[in-house]
């Protein structure tokens, strides 16, 4: 089960304390999508009928991660390392069992005294990260990565990645190809089993290669040249 399930039970309970049309304005979807996640946090069961995160996700960076062809050994090497943000569960490791839920880690929701999900998890997400490690490899969004950066303990090297296009001497990211870019980070990673941040920049997929000037030691840069 996931680490800070009791913590998500209390989103869980403020959620069901608003109207479908709150809901709406703070998922910022449909009228017909509303209704559909409405519904499913009124029968919610945070432990029955769960699915690995690993394998719940189906965004651009989880298609291009693949991770239902993960080998045994891959597999084990993703639990031990990765680590994926939540704003509902926290922080989960890819075996942990979860619900289908909608809910962004940006999302203006006020729990108890905290005005929003940044507040609400506070620095109890570095924390954990940090807890058996003083190297983060960092393939989070930066509204993702918000939820850690700031509360990192004074010694943790924290690495983000960042995939773009070189143009005219700048590097220009562009939204879609680094969620592909991601996915295809973690696989390179597993497949390779690699244990230190410098081994993550020989990654070479979808035209990316490691940019040594455009990098330093808390950046390290992957470009693709533009067309």
């Amino acid at each position: 089960l996931p680490l800070f399930l009791e913590r998500t039970h209390q989103l869980l309970d403020a959620l069901r304390a608003m109207s479908r049309e709150q809901l709406r304005t703070l998922w910022k979807c449909s009228e017909p999508l509303a209704r559909l996640n409405d519904e499913r946090i009124r029968r919610m069961d945070l432990r029955s009928s769960l699915t690995p995160a690993i394998l719940a996700y189906e965004g651009i960076q989880y298609q291009y991660m693949a991770p239902g062809v993960f080998t045994c050994d891959e597999l084990d090497y993703i639990q031990e390392h990765l680590r994926i943000l939540s704003g509902f569960y926290g922080l989960l490791r890819p075996f942990d069992g979860v619900v289908p839920y909608r809910l962004e880690m940006q999302a203006k929701l006020a729990v108890g005294a905290a005005a929003d999900l940044y507040a609400f998890w506070g620095d109890s997400l570095a924390c954990e990260l940090s807890k058996d490690t003083d190297v983060i490899l960092n393939l989070a969004s930066k509204e993702y990565s918000r939820s850690v950066a700031p509360h990192l303990p004074a010694g943790v090297r924290f690495i983000t990645c960042v995939f773009g296009e070189e143009k005219n001497g700048r590097i220009l990211e562009k939204a879609t190809l680094c969620k592909m870019a991601r996915g295809e980070m973690v696989r390179y990673l597993a497949e390779h089993h690699c244990q230190t941040p410098e081994q993550a920049k020989r990654f070479d997929r979808l035209g990316f290669r490691f940019s040594p000037e455009h990098s330093d030691e808390n950046n390290y840069v992957f470009c693709k040249k533009g067309r």
